[in-house]
């Protein structure tokens, strides 16, 4: 046994895997805050109309939360698979591990984790990213990792997705990720301008917003599923496959466009059907009823019918008074 168990105090140690990923985090807290300022308001609001309220507050943070998250996650596309590997190049130890390949919009994500973690006098726990986003250099990714040595499991899964694969499947999953970003931000604007619209409040074209923004999810979603169908090497380890399916990212977002359209058909439809019950969703009819109250009593009051009788006397006879009083 050595001092401090074999390890330089003044040194810092190993990098560890961050546990989750901070820009997820920011926009969740983001979005909790201003749902939690929305709630202590909430008491102010009076009437009926605080339900429908608050029920419009959280569906429009929601769908704005989603929209956002879904830019910056990696599990578009996710895979597992058990196998035992060779954990180091022109090494015959073998070791049990889960090697895990995630897919996102601006990059592929390679894990492994070993059965158990410490293994072969290593701990080994391993998440490494590799991005294909704009400005990002995937085969220079991909260079360092070999420079650093990573393990062989995590080396043979990114070069799937290298320019230089034969599987080709690098130049596909890039183009359609990009696209699948750029319809997401299109989709997020027209959020924002839902939002107004319906703070204006000019419902019907809320109503078309919503639409449209239900469209773009739906068309990020096409984008990501070119991407998906197209033919793929198998990722062989031993007798074991790692295959990938649709992940939570993609669920997510096709649920959320769903409800959009549903939101949105439900605004126009109730437009033009019963435009009344759609003003009481919004709040509209309680603020017109009290301004008229309010213009009412602000209006002058009617005279009483003496005085209307003082008033309709005719002219000549005012003459003829006045003339016998002189």
């Amino acid at each position: 046994m050595t001092l401090w168990n074999g390890s330089f105090p003044f040194y810092p140690g190993t990098n560890a895997c961050f546990p989750f990923d901070t820009t997820r985090a920011v926009i969740v807290s983001i979005f909790l805050s201003m749902l939690a300022t929305f709630i202590i308001i909430l008491p102010g609001i009076r009437g009926r109309g605080r339900l429908f309220w608050f029920l419009r507050v959280v569906m429009g943070l929601f769908v704005g939360a989603v929209v956002l998250t879904i830019q910056f996650t990696r599990d578009w596309e996710t895979g597992w698979v058990t196998a035992n590997i060779s954990y180091k190049s022109f090494s015959h130890a073998l070791v049990n591990a889960d090697i895990g390949l995630h897919i996102g919009l601006a990059g592929v994500n390679v894990t492994l984790v070993g059965n158990p973690v410490n293994q072969v006098n290593e701990t080994i726990n391993y998440n490494e990213h590799f991005a294909w986003s704009f400005g990002a250099d995937y085969d220079h990714s991909y260079g360092e990792g070999l420079e650093k040595g990573l393990p062989s499991p995590i080396l043979y899964v990114a070069e799937k997705f290298t320019t230089q694969s034969p599987c080709g499947v690098h130049r596909q999953y890039r183009i359609s990720g990009h696209y699948a970003s750029l319809t997401l931000w299109m989709a997020f604007c027209t959020w924002l301008i839902s939002i107004l619209l319906f703070s204006m409040p000019i419902l019907l074209y809320g109503g078309y917003m919503l639409l449209l923004t239900a469209t773009l999810m739906l068309f990020s979603l096409l984008f990501f599923f070119t991407a998906r169908n197209t033919p793929k090497c198998p990722i062989q380890f031993g007798p074991a496959s790692l295959k990938t399916e649709y992940g939570g990212s993609f669920w997510l977002t096709l649920a959320t466009g769903l409800l959009c359209l549903l939101l949105g058909l439900g605004v126009i439809i109730l437009n033009s059907v019963q435009p009344e019950k759609l003003k009481l969703v919004f709040n509209l009819d309680e603020g017109k009823g009290e301004e008229k109250v309010r213009d009412k009593s602000y209006l002058p009051a009617k005279p009483s019918s003496s005085v209307q009788d003082v008033l309709m006397v005719p002219v000549g006879e005012l003459c003829e008074v006045t003339a016998t009083q002189l």
